[in-house]
């Protein structure tokens, strides 16, 4: 068995409050079979009751109705889970991903209706798009890991430029070696994308891995956070 975080990211920008991602729901740490079904056997968390994205807002002063904006990175279960909190957002979600997550063997992939099928406002792209029009949110699709995989490029004002790649990179040792997961849907997209996420970095942008534990543990968060 293989422990990886699971994780959110808060932006704060001067049009709203965005969230990177909503990671699992909350009923997976008391029924995974019930949430996940047949997946329960391949990803099980390992996870306390309220260790979840709604618990870590509240820790910062924040509700689920604080929140303008969720980017969903690409619809796996551990990514959307939560989405249906996030009444008054626009979610954000590239049009490969609503095709991946409709099609016939969308569960066996890691889709779940329950987490992304709920009538929310939702904002469809299919390519980089400047998310409120000043450079400093821009959605960068990353495929290869999924159809609509998509990273984050963020600017801050004071910690510099961040990618948060998601599942494009899911681990460091991917882009270090240059290897692509097995769980990859298309290998060759996956490695396109590692060279872009690999340009990205040669020019000065710090990457945050999708799952990467030690890097996690080195992040700064909650209070701390980059600024």
């Amino acid at each position: 068995m293989i422990e990886l975080p699971v994780s959110c990211v808060l932006l704060r920008h001067t049009q709203g409050n965005v969230l990177f991602d909503t990671g699992c729901h909350p009923d997976v740490a008391t029924d995974p079979e019930g949430r996940l079904g047949t997946l329960a056997k391949y990803m099980r968390p390992i996870m306390p009751a309220d260790d979840h994205v709604l618990t870590s807002l509240k820790a910062v002063g924040l509700g689920a109705d604080d929140i303008d904006v969720v980017i969903c990175s690409h619809l796996h279960t551990d990514h959307c889970g939560c989405n249906a909190f996030f009444k008054k957002a626009t979610i954000f979600v590239h049009a490969l991903e609503i095709e991946a997550a409709n099609a016939d063997n969308a569960f066996d992939r890691g889709y779940i209706k329950a987490d992304w099928d709920h009538p929310l406002k939702m904002e469809i792209f299919d390519r980089q798009m400047d998310v409120f029009g000043d450079g400093k949110l821009t959605l960068v699709p990353l495929p290869g890991h999924s159809k609509g995989t998509t990273g984050a490029l963020v600017k801050l004002d004071n910690s510099g430029e961040f990618l948060l790649a998601s599942d494009a990179l899911s681990v460091r040792a991917n882009l270090d070696q240059r290897t692509s997961p097995r769980n990859s849907l298309d290998v060759d997209q996956f490695l396109k994308s590692l060279d872009e996420i690999a340009r990205l970095e040669a020019s000065g942008v710090k990457i945050i891995c999708g799952h990467d534990e030690a890097q996690w543990a080195s992040l700064q968060k909650g209070p701390n956070a980059y600024s």
